[in-house]
């Protein structure tokens, strides 16, 4: 297989939907052409490049089921792994050779530099300063990117799709726009024409993917005789959703269960405000409680109950009809997934980049509903549990370890919200003018002067 793709941010959620998918085609004999040159651009990709690189680019994919079976199979889909702080000009370069027909992107909710607020294009990030920096050598995704784009139009080559798979609301769309505004930056004649010219497809992936544990290497080892030292765990559960806009051409996605749809959003905003919503929803009620584990927290009657609730009432108003799936069979679903024992998520990797996940899967809900008049007092608990959590110390006097791209601000705002209760919902760049509005603020207090001074779980049989 050579490489029509490269995918930039190779971590265990691309492994464990697309080059998976890659290799079930590679499988069937419909994926020549097409298998995966892997990208990093941070530092800690590089432990990720070497894994890879010691294991001819393979690993171990297992499938843990609610029953307690795990199947697990090699994959094979992923050819080669460039490091860009090394040597960001290989990355240009493959990405500006002809062969390569679509550049994926999984680089988080944060990697797309979006303002909260204006919704616009957000360049203090000092990576992204210094890459539109006169002659800098680039080191962000957009950069590199934007170069490659920029070779392509010089030597009369077709520009490659761009194909993000982040969970961001039309990412597709989001990815347009960031980048193009990024280029224009540089130089507004390559703006106007990424804009213009290439394809930005929108998408939509639901697989959990917990983070890998030694104790995951370790049982792998044992059960099935691998020595992987980065393989992948998922839920058996996989969707994919893509627009089908693919100018340069793509893979038979189809061939191995992906669907092409003319319209994602109804999908994405099913999943978005459902299963990465109720996610938050559950992660600081879970911590608050004391549990550590997702599906510790998922069978707690009054947690399950919040979720429930909170889908029902606040988040399934908000969506559209989505094709072919039942809403209530699909939120029954969720809370069984989440329930899993056996994949063993844990309440850490859901609380991780609260700024960037909140703003991004639950504040919409929040913003249609007071729009329509409807309930938010599900929603502004979530907001609540999350303020609380970010105090940094649980109800036993523990230290909790937030880790955010803005921990200190975070931290620095919940810490005075014992005596002033809206100083967290005053991080405008989070929450705009949420503050502002009695009918959220109120419910948001309530929340959390409970949670302060009753705990989660007395929070949760008042909700």
């Amino acid at each position: 297989m050579s490489a029509g793709i490269v995918h930039i941010g190779v971590g265990g959620f691309h492994r464990a939907h697309q080059a998976m998918v890659l290799d079930d085609l590679r499988v069937l004999g419909l994926a020549d052409g097409w298998g995966i040159c892997g990208v990093g651009v941070l530092p800690g990709d590089r432990r990720m490049r070497d894994v890879l690189h010691a294991q001819d680019h393979r690993y171990t994919l297992v499938l843990k089921h609610p029953d307690g079976q795990q199947t697990a199979r090699g994959i094979a889909s992923i050819t080669d792994y460039l490091f860009a702080p090394d040597d960001p000009e290989a990355v240009i370069e493959k990405m500006a050779s002809p062969e390569v027909r679509i550049v994926s992107l999984t680089i988080t909710e944060g990697g797309y530099h979006v303002d909260r607020i204006t919704g616009e294009f957000d360049a203090s990030d000092p990576r992204i300063a210094a890459d539109l920096a006169p002659g800098a050598v680039p080191q962000t995704a957009f950069g590199l990117i934007a170069e490659a784009l920029r070779r392509r139009r010089e030597r009369g080559v077709v520009p490659f799709t761009v194909l993000s798979c982040d969970n961001i609301q039309g990412n597709g769309d989001v990815c347009r726009r960031m980048l193009a505004a990024f280029a224009t930056r540089k130089d507004p004649e390559l703006g106007t024409w990424i804009a213009a010219a290439v394809a930005f497809p929108n998408s939509m992936v639901d697989r959990i993917t917990p983070a890998t544990t030694d104790d995951d290497r370790a049982a792998i080892t044992a059960r099935f005789g691998v020595d992987d030292a980065w393989p992948v765990v998922a839920e058996p559960f996989f969707q994919w959703v893509i627009e089908d806009h693919f100018p340069a051409g793509r893979p038979p996605f189809e061939a191995a269960g992906v669907q092409l749809v003319a319209d994602v959003e109804p999908y994405e905003l099913m999943k978005l405000r459902l299963l990465n919503a109720g996610h938050q929803g559950l992660c600081y009620f879970g911590r608050l409680s004391g549990y550590d584990l997702v599906h510790e927290a998922a069978q707690d009657p009054l947690i399950v109950r919040l979720l429930r609730r909170y889908m029902d009432e606040e988040a399934t108003p908000t969506l559209r009809p989505v094709p072919g799936v039942d809403l209530d069979r699909y939120k029954d679903t969720l809370l069984e997934r989440f329930a899993n024992p056996h994949v063993r998520d844990t309440i850490a990797r859901l609380c991780t980049d609260s700024s960037d996940r909140i703003p991004t899967w639950l504040l919409p809900v929040v913003r249609h509903q007071l729009a329509t008049g409807g309930p938010v007092r599900f929603s502004a608990a979530i907001v609540a549990s999350w303020a609380r959590y970010a105090e940094g110390v649980d109800e036993h006097g523990e230290a909790i370890d937030v880790v955010d791209r803005q921990r200190e601000t975070v931290m620095a705002y919940a810490a005075r919200q014992r005596a002033d209760p809206t100083a967290f919902l005053r991080q405008r760049d989070l929450f705009g003018d949420l503050a502002d509005d009695a009918v959220f603020a109120a419910e948001y207090r309530w929340a959390l002067n409970s949670l302060i001074h009753r705990g989660a779980q007395a929070t949760l049989a008042d909700l």
